[in-house]
Formats: C-alpha cells, structure tokens, sequence
C-alpha cells in the first residue's frame, strides 16, 4: 500500500477529528475550534487543508464510505461461497463489535440528516448508497444463482435490504435500548434466506436441436 503523504494525513486527522466532534455534540455544534482540538491540529491548519466545515463533512462521507468497503472486503477475505460473501457484507455492516466504530454508525445517520439539507452532501451520500446497493445487489444476485433460483427480484431485494441497514443504524444510534444486541444482523439474515428459498427456479435453455420448419 503507498505511503500517504503529509497533506493526506492531515486531512485524515482533521476528518476523525470532525467525527469526534460529531458524537460529542453532533455536526450544527461541531466548530473549527472542537475539531481542531479533537485533531490534536490548530485551527489555522484546519483552514490551510479545507476550505470550511462543509468540505470536511464530504471528505468524512467519502472516508466513512471506503471503510466500511473495506471492512466488508477484509470480513470476505476467507469466504468461500456466494452466501458466505453475503453473510460477511451483513456482519460487516452490523455487527458492532469485531472491531467496528460505533461514532461512525451514528455519524453515518447524521450525514444523512445533512443530505436533507445540503445539496452537496445530499448528492455525495446518494452516490455512495448507489454504489452500496449495487454491490449488495451483485452479492444477492450470486446467492441466488448458486442456489440455482431467478434473479428477477434481486434488485427489489437488494434495495429493501440495504434500506433495512440502514435504518438499523437509526434505531441503534437513536433508541439503543429499544434494538436488543445482535437483533439486526439475524433479522437481516433470516431476510436473505427466507427471500432466497421463496424465489423461483432459475429457468434452463433446453439443449434438444430443434428441427427447422420444412421450407
């Protein structure tokens, strides 16, 4: 992997440090000063790398976006099935304990507060959902192939069970004590399998030659 450069570790810093200001009083209240002081940075430094607080927060979409890929890539490393891989992505964007960063699951659900309001955020965020539902899409698709099932409905699935993530993230961030511990990612998962085994047996080309119509 290349070394980061100076100016990207900075800007790194700076982008955690907005994290941390984010779960400490969420983002209207997080200031130049609390983000510098959580980066450990001065402010002036702040300023030298970005523009104002807006351009960290999509530098913090982008962030959050690329790790939670390559937490998915690093939890599928070992799989060896479709629905392994697909098992992975789930625990991956679950499953809260195994290394994961519970400020970013609740700053993920104060982006998308700021998408609401901001054009800039708002189109960054549904680029990186786009991208989140292509993937589960292919995931999907590759269990049901393997399964030998249709794909017809693998999109409308692939949707539904990224919207139920993500609103996974709304209730443990908002109500915790209302989502018991790990109830997400089995719920998400029984959603798969009852999903794959109610879909239809993909349909195969017949082999016979047809014999030509007499002319």
């Amino acid at each position: 992997m290349p070394r980061q450069s100076n100016s990207e570790q900075r800007r790194e810093q700076i982008t955690a440090g907005l994290l941390a200001s984010i779960a400490e009083h969420g983002y209207d209240k997080a200031t130049i000063q609390s983000i510098a002081r959580n980066a450990g940075l001065s402010p002036g430094l702040i300023h030298y790398h970005f523009k104002c607080k807006e351009e960290i927060l999509l530098h913090l979409v982008r962030s959050l976006g690329d790790a939670a890929r390559q937490r998915f890539l690093s939890m599928a490393e070992d799989t060896r099935t479709p629905a392994e891989r697909l098992t992975a992505y789930i625990n991956a964007r679950l499953d809260l304990n195994s290394g994961a960063n519970p400020e970013a699951a609740a700053a993920w659900v104060m982006i998308g507060t700021e998408a609401v309001r901001q054009p800039e955020v708002r189109r960054l965020y549904q680029h990186v959902m786009e991208s989140e539902i292509q993937l589960v899409h292919e995931l999907v698709c590759a269990v049901l192939m393997a399964a030998g099932r249709a794909t017809q409905h693998a999109a409308q699935f692939a949707l539904t069970l990224v919207t139920f993530i993500e609103g996974a993230f709304q209730m443990t961030s908002a109500a915790r004590d209302v989502m018991p511990k790990g109830y997400a990612t089995t719920a998400a998962l029984a959603m798969v399998e009852q999903f794959v085994a109610g879909e239809p047996a993909a349909r195969r080309e017949s082999n016979k030659i047809r014999a030509k119509p007499a002319a």
